[in-house]
């Protein structure tokens, strides 16, 4: 209705003015008024009557251009035909008129109408774009200015004036300048900084508001886009990245990826990572990372002994320009493993050790250490073999190798020591170190022999110096130690005796001496056996140690009797001294003894007449005699007995064997070369009262020989014999029983069976198995053998044979066991005869 009357008025005022102005007409209508809009009562302002206007056909007359209005023909008003449209009629210009030309006919008359199209606030501001992008660096300073186009309004005049409103942000802010030319310019103004990091795009609304009421507004959308600057170091998702390894690990194994990121963009995101060692110094060539993966590689060769822990700084450096980096650090734990075996060190060595070395003796000091750690790393140590020597630990690693037993050096003189050690892994790893301990020698034994007792045969009439036997005696100590010297300690021998001390007696060294070095026993002169059959003394063997200690053997020398004697014949028992013959050797010649008996006509075979008596000073074999008749050859009337020497009839005696018989008798020995001796025998053959007077005599004198005179010599014995008194002849009885008797047990002895020797524990017991005897040598007594009636001398020697004992109880006294013969000097004797 307002809108209607504002319309009325504008008309009425462009009558008037019409008027005025001499025919011009003027009408205002708004833009966009509706189609029937009567803009002005034309023909009521040309003066026209009602009907007139058509009737004269008023019309408008188009300049070339749709006019948008029209003439009623009914009324003659001038209405709006079409849309107005100020912005497209006149744009910007203002005022905006139509100018028309009105035709009036009859007469024909031309009237110019001139429409104003006002202006209404039907345009909002209008952007170039719905949308505008822009692009800010992120580096850009806060208040920088970026320039915006603003927005267009097609109405003009307060409809057309613009105000600007930007949505909010704290980043950006409007500027709205006016110019000198009254022109406006809009900036977008930085207020604070910018990070792409933190938001790379900014989305804005710019609102343009216009002067109408009501006012319309037109609206852009500012997309700002940060553009990256490298302000943003690359960053990894952790500082401390951790790892362990086992130390045994193999080389190109992967061992961790890093990764950085960085929030710029294009090539300032590009990143590149190195290592940078922190300890040890050397990691990088035990470690790799490539550049572009962050995948770190095992290069090298672990050893957890030599490094436990790598420590390593790895650099993530981005491509912007200039290049930023980010920095983390790698912690590479490397774990262990049991693959070092222990080490055996030995720090002091004290040998050699001394054999009285006190037990618990310390003789080397050990370090052991394995370079593993934990159970690994732990050791256990032993020493083999576990005795004479142990381990005993003295604090952590270290050992001390003590003695746990006495040494001998006699024994063992050198011990090859070896010390194991074993560790805990799994399995476990073993090593062993070898000591070399030499054992010290002390003077701990004596010289020592090898026997206790040493028999030694020599013979007699030996050279002087002659070597008799080689003692030994052993001394297991070394050096000085076992360096032994022997001496003559003591003993020694009697005159004629085996040993003693009394008168006579002469010490062993006079007889023997023993070198001081080699134990060998010299003879210093010729030993007489007939003067000495045993020597018995002590050898002393004596170290060269501090204190000397000494051992002592027994020599029992044995002197073994050569053949240096010849028989000599025995003077007739009782008969006090007279001639008789000491034979020479065999070869040599003899001098005869003459002797006489008497033997009675008619007297059997068999009849002994008379006994050659001899001995020989020599033993054995050697004082064995036999008997032999030299002459008369052939067959006489006597014979002698081999062994006994007795001169018995051979046959029965006859007067044709005359008055007198001449016996030459040799007595020979058995030993090599044999010596012997010669007696003449005289036999006076007489009757038989005679025959028996004399025998009476010669038994009452103890031989029944007597030596030869001559034939008046034995007359007067004859006559002499005839004129005994009674007393004789009862003495003369009494012999012969005797001799009876004698007779008796001589043939019992002769024909009794041989006796053995018996053996057994206890002292040496020799029985005899014939009339010349048996014989044998012994260390410990000697015998004396009577042959006959003659004088006894020591020629036989028994000793305890080493038979097994006789059945029965055991002996209170063990046997002893027979010396070892160190020389022996016997020859083979022939069986004896029986």
């Amino acid at each position: 209705m307002a809108v209607c009357v504002r319309a009325v008025v504008r008309v009425l005022v462009l009558q008037a003015a019409w008027a005025l102005g001499g025919g011009q007409v003027r009408y205002s209508v708004p833009e966009e008024a509706k189609g029937g809009t009567v803009v002005g009562r034309l023909a009521q302002d040309l003066g026209l009557e009602a009907g007139e206007a058509e009737a004269r056909r008023l019309r408008l007359v188009a300049q070339g251009r749709r006019a948008s209005v029209e003439v009623s023909g009914a009324s003659g008003a001038l209405v709006v035909s079409s849309r107005l449209d100020r912005e497209e009629l006149c744009g910007k210009s203002a005022p905006c008129a139509l100018r028309l030309e009105v035709l009036l006919e009859r007469p024909l008359r031309v009237f110019h109408v001139e429409v104003e199209v006002t202006d209404i606030n039907d345009n909002a501001p209008l952007f170039p774009a719905a949308t505008k992008n822009l692009s800010i660096a992120e580096l850009s300073l806060p208040g920088s200015r970026f320039p915006l186009e603003g927005a267009s309004d097609a109405d003009i005049g307060a409809n057309a004036q613009l105000s600007y409103t930007l949505s909010p942000s704290e980043h950006f802010a409007l500027d709205l300048q006016k110019t000198e030319d009254d022109t406006e310019s809009l900036f977008l103004v930085l207020r604070k900084g910018l990070d792409r990091e933190s938001l790379a795009e900014h989305r804005l609304l710019l609102t343009a508001r216009d002067g109408g009421r009501p006012s319309l507004t037109g609206t852009v959308e500012l997309v700002v886009s940060v553009l990256d600057a490298n302000d943003n170091a690359p960053q990894f998702n952790q500082s401390v990245y951790k790892v362990r390894l086992p130390e045994n690990t193999e080389m190109g194994t992967f061992v961790l990826r890093i990764n950085a990121t960085d929030l710029d963009e294009g090539s300032n995101r590009n990143i590149s990572y190195s290592l940078q060692s922190l300890f040890p110094q050397d990691g990088r060539d035990v470690f790799g990372i490539h550049k572009t993966s962050g995948e770190i590689y095992l290069r090298g060769s672990l050893d957890f002994e030599d490094v436990g822990v790598y420590r390593i700084q790895v650099d993530a450096k981005d491509m912007g320009n200039p290049p930023l980096s980010g920095h983390c650090k790698v912690v590479v734990e490397v774990l262990d493993v049991n693959d070092n075996a222990p080490e055996v060190w030995v720090t002091s060595l004290s040998v050699p050790v001394a054999e009285d070395a006190s037990v618990g003796t310390v003789v080397a000091l050990l370090s052991v250490s394995d370079r593993d750690s934990g159970a690994n790393g732990r050791v256990r140590c032993a020493v083999w073999p576990p005795s004479p020597f142990g381990l005993v630990a003295t604090f952590a690693g270290s050992y001390s190798l003590v003695l746990r037993e006495a040494l001998d050096r006699e024994r063992v003189s050198e011990y090859e020591v070896e010390v194991r050690a074993e560790d805990g892994g799994a399995p476990p790893l073993r090593a062993s170190r070898g000591l070399r301990v030499p054992v010290s020698d002390v003077n701990d034994n004596a010289p020592a022999f090898a026997q206790a007792v040493y028999t030694v045969l020599a013979r007699e009439n030996n050279a002087a110096g002659a070597e008799l036997a080689r003692l030994w005696a052993r001394d297991p100590d070394e050096a000085g130690n076992g360096r032994v010297s022997y001496s003559v300690a003591e003993g020694g021998a009697g005159a004629g005796s085996g040993s003693g001390s009394g008168p006579g007696w002469r010490p062993a060294s006079s007889y023997v001496s023993v070198d001081a070095e080699s134990g060998r026993l010299w003879a210093l002169q010729p030993l007489d056996y007939e003067e000495l059959q045993v020597l018995q003394f002590e050898v002393r063997a004596v170290d060269a140690g501090e204190p000397p200690l000494c051992g002592n053997a027994t020599v029992q020398l044995f002197v073994v009797d050569e053949n240096d004697n010849a028989p000599a014949l025995l003077p007739p028992a009782g008969g006090g001294p007279g001639p008789w013959a000491a034979g020479e050797a065999s070869s040599s010649s003899s001098s005869a003894g003459s002797l006489w008996a008497w033997a009675a006509w008619g007297a059997p075979a068999g009849q002994v007449v008379a006994k050659i008596r001899a001995v020989d000073a020599d033993s054995g074999y050697n004082a064995w005699l036999r008997y032999e008749l030299w002459e008369p050859r052939g067959k006489g009337p006597f014979r002698v007995g081999l062994y006994s020497g007795e001169v018995s009839t051979a046959r029965a005696l006859e007067e044709a064997d005359g008055p007198r018989q001449r016996l030459l008798i040799v007595v020979r020995d058995h030993g090599e070369p044999s010596r012997s001796a010669t007696a003449t025998l005289s036999v006076s053959l007489v009757e038989g009262a005679e025959a028996a007077l004399a025998a009476a005599g010669a038994v009452s004198a103890g031989a029944g020989l007597r030596p030869a005179a001559g034939a008046e010599g034995g007359a007067a014995a004859a006559a002499a014999a005839s004129a005994t008194n009674v007393w004789l002849v009862v003495a003369i009885c009494a012999v012969s029983s005797l001799f009876l008797l004698a007779v008796v047990l001589y043939g019992a002895s002769r024909w009794a069976p041989r006796a053995a020797v018996l053996a057994g524990p206890g002292p040496a017991t020799l029985v005899c198995a014939s009339e010349v005897g048996s014989w044998s040598y012994s260390q410990r007594q000697s015998r004396s053998l009577c042959v006959a009636d003659g004088a006894g001398k020591s020629d036989l020697m028994v000793f305890s044979p080493n038979c097994p004992p006789p059945p029965g109880p055991a002996p209170k006294e063990p046997p002893q066991e027979p010396p070892a013969l160190l020389d022996t000097v016997s020859a083979t004797r022939p069986p004896l005869a029986p």
